[in-house]
């Protein structure tokens, strides 16, 4: 159980914050929601703060009077710069500016896999290794991953970033197969990243119990995560559905999949 008492989640009408809301008051005693647009049945202990995160002023006005942020908000896939620039690069520094001077104690960021997206996928690696950005939104991940280690160093605010691999109802392709984020389990992990005592900057990824993995995720189990789902359920499911890629193909050989496959958005 969280021990925070008012929690800001942004990006809360989104279909990964949505599922967060299902975790209730396990987030904080008061759940503060914010997206662009509102967000529907407000229950009685949530409150519904609409913004832009480009705006500092309003994303200040939402941060004040909490002590804990879970960070879903901005540009949710690859896009254009300016794009990328307003909602995900000035918004993650909007958040952790306006945590500092508000005197929050912790954030959860929901970072990407498209942080580390150009590893191999025959590599396993762990939290300590050198971003490597498939995208000009995993190098947004990436920017906001060091603001969160600034913010740590310089002003002892508290920062778990998930780099979370495929969040989605069930698995889809292949490659989900190993990169698989059930909802359940990743109401787990925010939930163990916001109630831990201490966490100082930590990166952790926000994978299921699945038997394949490209991470070591010992970061997360100190968290006291313990998936309970598996993609494994619908291996015989997807391989039914979709065929072998070509092993020399960007978006098999890489970690990133697709991402790493596609042009510089600019030139689209």
């Amino acid at each position: 159980m969280s021990h925070f008492q008012r929690v800001l989640l942004t990006g809360a009408a989104g279909s990964v914050g949505t599922a967060l809301r299902q975790s209730g008051t396990r987030l904080g005693t008061i759940v503060r929601l914010s997206d662009r647009k509102p967000c529907e049945n407000v229950a009685s202990h949530e409150e519904d703060f609409p913004l832009e995160l480009a705006d500092f002023d309003a994303v200040s006005e939402a941060v004040k009077g909490c002590d804990a942020i879970v960070h879903l908000g901005g540009q949710p896939l690859e896009g254009a710069w300016k794009t990328i620039l307003d909602s995900n690069i000035s918004g993650g520094y909007h958040i952790y500016e306006a945590a500092r001077r508000h005197g929050v104690k912790r954030i959860v960021y929901a970072s990407s896999v498209h942080a580390i997206g150009y590893y191999e996928r025959t590599e396993t690696i762990d939290g300590s290794v050198p971003t490597r950005p498939d995208s000009l939104y995993g190098v947004s991940k990436t920017f906001v991953e060091n603001l969160g280690r600034y913010y740590f160093d310089k002003f002892g605010i508290e920062t778990v970033s998930l780099r979370i691999g495929s969040c989605f109802p069930e698995p889809t392709d292949r490659r989900h197969l190993i990169t698989w984020l059930s909802y359940r389990d990743c109401r787990q992990l925010v939930e163990k990243s916001l109630s831990a005592p201490r966490v100082g900057f930590m990166v952790a990824y926000g994978m299921s119990n699945n038997s394949q993995a490209f991470w070591d995720n010992r970061t997360a189990a100190v968290l006291g995560y313990k998936p309970q789902d598996s993609a494994d359920d619908y291996a015989d499911k997807v391989f039914a559905k979709t065929e072998q890629g070509d092993p020399n193909d960007p978006a098999v050989r890489y970690q990133g999949g697709s991402f790493t496959a596609a042009g510089h958005f600019e030139d689209e």
